[in-house]
C-alpha cells in the first residue's frame, strides 16, 4: 500500500511551471505582509499597555492575581510573536528559493515537492517523507 501511495506522490511530484510559481510566490509575499503587519500591531499594543501601566492605578502587585494575569498575557503574546517569526523566517526563506530557481524542490534529496504539499504549506521546502525522516 505504502508502495502505490509513493508512486502516486511522484506522479503528482513534477517541475513547476513558471506560473505556479509566480502563483506561489504571491501568495508567499501576501503571508509575509500579513505576518510583519500582525508583528507590528502586536509590539504597537504592547507600547500602549506598557505606557498606561506606568501610572500607578494601573500597576498591579505582581504576586496578586491581576499581575499574574498580565504576565501570562504578556508571555503568551510572545510567545505567538515567537512563533509567528518563526513562520515569516520560513515564508522569507521559500522566497530566496524562488528568487535563486530552486523553489519546490527538496532541499534534502533534491525531488520535487508535490503541489498538493506546497498548496497546504507554500513555504515547504522538504518532501513529506523527507521531513519525517529528519523529525525521527
Amino acid at each position: 500500500m505504502a508502495n502505490i501511495h509513493s508512486l502516486i506522490e511522484n506522479k503528482m511530484a513534477r517541475q513547476l511551471s513558471p506560473n505556479t510559481i509566480k502563483k506561489f510566490k504571491k501568495r508567499l509575499e501576501d503571508e509575509r505582509d500579513q505576518l510583519l503587519a500582525i508583528l507590528e500591531q502586536h509590539q504597537q499594543e504592547r507600547e500602549k499597555v506598557r505606557l498606561s501601566e506606568a501610572s500607578a492605578e494601573r500597576s498591579p502587585d505582581p504576586t496578586s492575581a491581576d499581575g499574574g494575569s498580565m504576565a501570562f498575557e504578556l508571555e503568551k503574546e510572545l510567545t505567538l510573536d515567537e512563533n509567528t517569526r518563526h513562520l515569516l523566517n520560513q515564508i522569507e526563506h521559500a522566497l530566496v528559493l524562488i528568487k535563486k530557481k530552486k523553489y519546490g524542490n527538496c532541499e534534502n534529496c533534491g525531488e520535487p515537492i508535490p503541489v498538493a504539499r506546497l498548496e497546504a504549506l507554500p513555504y515547504a521546502t522538504l518532501r513529506k517523507e523527507c521531513a519525517e525522516a529528519l523529525e525521527a
